[in-house]
């Protein structure tokens, strides 16, 4: 076999022996053994295929090949009862792995504790640090040898593991690992790994290797029972083996089932049936007990009282095809296999077999919940609080698909109607997090049906809405919030004005004007109450910020009183306060906030982009990508495209602002194919700033202003009452060199005149800086001036550097030299110390005409790294380590590790010890970031 070496290490030797027939999947096999001989470029491959296609024995030749070669092979199996325990397919995973688990960074470590429960007991674990964790586990193996990961059956995994090892497996690149994913086709794909995922889907077999496998057979069949069983088959390999073998212990075809509409997993359950009549009693035992834990886990079966696997009782169930050893344990030749043993036997029999195990099981209170719960035929208190139980040991560990699926069964297992509501509901309140709305729905549609008590029936509401405002359908969403939230105005205006609350983020996403009079007709109807009082603020803040702000900005000192030492609240006056353009008190209230929440929330917050936003404007660059990074990845791991879109925009706009015009249009174009435009104007216009900013990068004024002009309509009325106000200065400033001067003017009038006393100094500012470009050359200095008047506009430093440029290019033009390296000085100072590489080049050519010395520093070797780059050396002169810098910026050490050996030379250094002195010099070169 030729050797192949890969980014992600080298697996090479003999072509193994995977231990299974594999016929007609010459091209799948080729694209397997490419993806763990590394040939291939991406590290994770989903295989797809209905049930019987053979995805189980094509992953198990990889793995054969894999060890082959000197690779370290990790596996989980997904099993249908441990689906609703949190954790457990990645616990499964990483069992093999103990002693490395126990020597990651103590953070990282705990985090991996408290998924499994095996921690002291904390609010839940850090979601992120887990998938970062998971992340440095698998470079660190990969240090020693190449790894592959393979993840077969993950319908049936647990939605805790998915996310955290999506987590990783998005951070792969670079990295000696291979990821492979068995998935079943038909199910919708796993979460976290349904987009930008490469799938190798397995169809039916063809005509002619459907022969070859029938002529590879011990008793190959022939005539007309060869004939039925192709046509029966239909390619599947699993029922082309097992009816054969099916025909051949029978030597006629008269015992396979007969043609017609039965379902192929049908057919291939009698098969599997017909052979259970003829075992002994206990052997009957054994696989019932078996098919009812489900486990592919043998610590697990032991502990479950199985009998082990060189019992006697196993025997004729191996004859029989039905089973098989796998090391020292007893797995199904098959899932189909499993449920054909379960389901032949009677309701009592599966009914003992289930309390038997929770019997054995005492010790894993969890899995004994669920097999009582299994062995419940009618509603019963106990076991309903036992699935309670459950579900708290599950959310504290951050299982919140867990914990929604045993509040649902104790909801069914509940004798009172109105327990069985509350735990609906409940359940609705754990699935949020998950971000699958329509189980939501589902959860509270069942919970309406219990329960007549208005209390719950709000609260029902609000959990629905609560979710739905971080989906992407704007519309319909907020037409179901908003009429809600007036259903309840009255008999409860506390949820009427929570559903409300949620309508304002959906109004603020979507830009629709129809919404905002809405909003204050439903206000208006709402009866006042003093603890009403900051929610009333919110909704008024987030739906119009500019309708009476002087008002609004009165009553944050209130608010920020009010929010001391509570997380959630300082989160929203942050928010709040971004929105009204207070942006410094926004940050202080986000530093608070983050200093003492220190287990983030599973879900974004609505509005959770302002944080990005905010350290943005602050010149807290580093900050914002760390933002949008998290976002990104619980957005992703929520399918919740909406919150991805928003941190998108954010990440495009600062990779604008860095001179990466390349990756900041990908970002935006990504942003953009993940909304409809219609329905998220706040998106689409974030997007539209990104891409001109990156065209501004470029040079290309006139593509520039094409994307700008999108943010405000025809007419020159703003697309989004918030987010296209900011533009203004940047539309006016691509408009001058392409002469558009009259149509920026018309804009910029009409939208000063639409503010008019309510705008921010912000905005005043923006407006006297697209003045002063657009003005008359003797009129221009008043209107630049006014722009930087106010002391208070030093908080927004890129757009205070982007006036005084302005200002000192006016001023050189007019030969006022001497009184131009002032404004020049400060704006390129500016521009370096944030990183702005395309405002550094132009206030540098600016400054060599003024006479100035414009010789590269420091700052400008730091600009020649990609944003990333800057990032990791920042963190890495502050005295982090790998690992440390791996886990704020959810990248392996390895990464890390590679960036810097990258960014050494171009920094003209060869020692991390330098770092620090390099980046000191370049502050004292340029003053300290904001």
């Amino acid at each position: 076999m030729d050797e192949h070496t890969g980014g992600r290490g080298a697996v090479m030797g003999p072509q193994p022996d995977p231990g299974e027939l594999i016929v007609g999947r010459g091209a799948e096999l080729a694209r397997l053994s490419r993806a763990v001989d590394s040939v291939s470029a991406d590290p994770v491959l989903m295989l797809v295929g209905d049930m019987g296609t053979g995805k189980s024995a094509l992953l198990e030749h990889a793995m054969h090949r894999a060890e082959a070669g000197g690779a370290r092979v990790l596996r989980a199996q997904g099993s249908e009862s441990e689906s609703s325990l949190a954790f457990s397919a990645l616990h499964q995973l990483l069992r093999p792995v103990a002693a490395e688990v126990d020597a990651l960074p103590d953070r990282q470590r705990a985090a991996l504790q408290d998924a499994f429960g095996e921690g002291p007991a904390t609010p839940g674990p850090d979601l992120m640090l887990v998938g970062v964790a998971v992340l440095s586990l698998l470079s660190g193996l990969g240090d020693h040898h190449p790894v592959l990961v393979v993840l077969d059956d993950t319908q049936w995994f647990d939605r805790a593991s998915l996310d955290a090892l999506s987590f990783a497996a998005r951070r792969l690149e670079g990295e000696p690992v291979t990821l492979l994913i068995g998935a079943r086709d038909g199910d919708r794909l796993p979460p976290g790994f349904d987009r930008h995922v490469p799938v190798l889907t397995l169809g039916p077999l063809d005509r002619a290797a459907a022969h070859q496998l029938l002529d590879l057979q011990p008793k190959s069949p022939t005539g007309h029972t060869r004939s039925r069983i192709l046509d029966q088959a239909g390619g599947n390999p699993l029922a082309l083996l097992e009816l054969t073998r099916t025909a051949s212990a029978q030597d006629t075809a008269a015992g396979l089932p007969s043609a017609g509409p039965l379902p192929l997993t049908d057919h291939l359950e009698r098969i599997f049936a017909a052979r259970l009549k003829t075992l002994p009693a206990s052997t009957m035992r054994a696989l019932l007990l078996l098919a009812a834990m489900d486990s592919a886990d043998p610590a697990i079966a032991v502990s479950a009282g199985l009998p082990r696997a060189e019992d006697a009782a196993w025997l004729p169930a191996g004859q029989a095809g039905l089973v098989r050893q796998t090391g020292r344990d007893i797995r199904f030749r098959h899932p189909l296999v499993r449920s054909a043993v379960y389901h032949a036997a009677s309701l009592s029999a599966q009914r003992e077999a289930h309390l038997a195990l929770a019997e054995t099981l005492r010790a894993e209170p969890d899995r004994r919940a669920w097999h009582l719960a299994a062995a419940c035929p009618h509603p019963d208190a106990a076991v309903s609080a036992e699935l309670e139980r459950t579900a708290g040991r599950a959310r504290r560990r951050g299982g919140h698909a867990a914990a929604a699926q045993a509040l649902q069964r104790a909801a069914e297992l509940a004798p009172q109607r109105e327990d069985s509501a509350r735990l609906l509901i409940e359940a609705a309140a754990a699935a949020v997090f998950t971000g699958d709305i329509t189980w939501v729905e589902e959860l509270v549609a069942a919970a309406r049906t219990r329960t007549d008590d208005a209390t719950l029936l709000a609260s029902a509401a609000v959990q629905a809405g609560r979710l739905a405002v971080l989906t992407v359908r704007h519309t319909r969403v907020f037409s179901r919030l908003a009429d809600a939230a007036e259903t309840l105005t009255a008999s409860q205006p506390a949820a009427g004005l929570d559903l409300l609350a949620g309508a304002a983020v959906v109004r603020f996403y979507s830009g629709d004007d129809t919404q905002r009079h809405r909003i204050q007709d439903i206000q208006r109807r709402l009866p006042e109450h003093p603890s009403h009082a900051s929610m009333r603020t919110w909704v008024t803040a987030v739906s119009d910020p500019f309708d009476n702000r002087p008002h609004l900005v009165s009553l944050l000192p209130r608010l920020a009183a009010e929010a001391q030492d509570r997380p959630e609240r300082l989160t929203t006056l942050g928010i709040m306060a971004w929105l009204l353009d207070e942006t410094p008190q926004a940050v202080r209230a986000f530093d608070e906030a983050f200093d003492r929440w220190e287990v983030q929330g599973a879900l974004p917050e609505g509005l959770g982009g302002a944080v990005a936003w905010a350290y943005l404007e602050r010149g807290r660059w580093e900050q914002a990508r760390e933002a949008c990074a998290r976002t990104t990845a619980v957005g992703r791991a929520a399918g919740l495209d909406h919150a991805v879109a928003c941190a998108a925009t954010v990440d495009a706009t600062l990779l604008a602002f860095q001179g990466d015009a390349s990756s900041a249009r990908t970002r935006a174009e990504d942003a953009l194919t993940l909304i409809d435009p219609l329905e998220s104007r706040s998106v689409a216009v974030y997007a539209h700033r990104a891409l001109g900013a990156a065209a501004a990068a470029e040079g290309a004024y006139e593509t520039a202003y094409g994307q700008l002009r999108l943010v405000f309509t025809a007419d020159g009325a703003p697309v989004h009452y918030h987010a296209s106000y900011p533009a203004l200065a940047d539309l006016t400033a691509a408009a001058v060199r392409c002469g558009r001067h009259e149509e920026a003017a018309l804009i910029v009038e009409r939208s000063a005149s639409a503010l008019a006393d309510n705008a921010s100094p912000r905005l005043r500012a923006l407006i006297s800086r697209a003045r002063g470009l657009l003005a008359d050359p003797q009129e221009a200095e008043a209107h630049f001036r006014a722009a930087l008047a106010d002391p208070v506009l030093e908080h927004w430093p890129l757009e205070r550097a982007q006036t005084l440029l302005d200002l000192a290019e006016w001023l050189r033009r007019r030969r006022r030299i001497t009184e131009a390296r002032g404004p020049l000085t400060e704006a390129l100072a500016t521009f370096r110390r944030l990183g702005a590489r395309p405002w550094i080049e132009r206030a540098r050519t600016e400054a060599r005409a003024a006479g100035l010395d414009a010789t590269d520093t420091p700052p400008d070797a730091l600009a020649g790294l990609s944003p990333q780059q800057q990032q990791i050396i920042r963190l890495a002169a502050r005295g982090l380590t790998n690992r440390e810098i791996g886990e704020t910026l959810f990248l392996s050490p390895r990464t890390i590790s590679s960036h810097l050996y990258r960014s050494f030379p171009k920094l003209g250094i060869t020692t991390r010890s330098q770092l620090r002195d390099l980046i000191e010099n370049t502050h004292t070169t340029t003053g300290r970031q904001e």
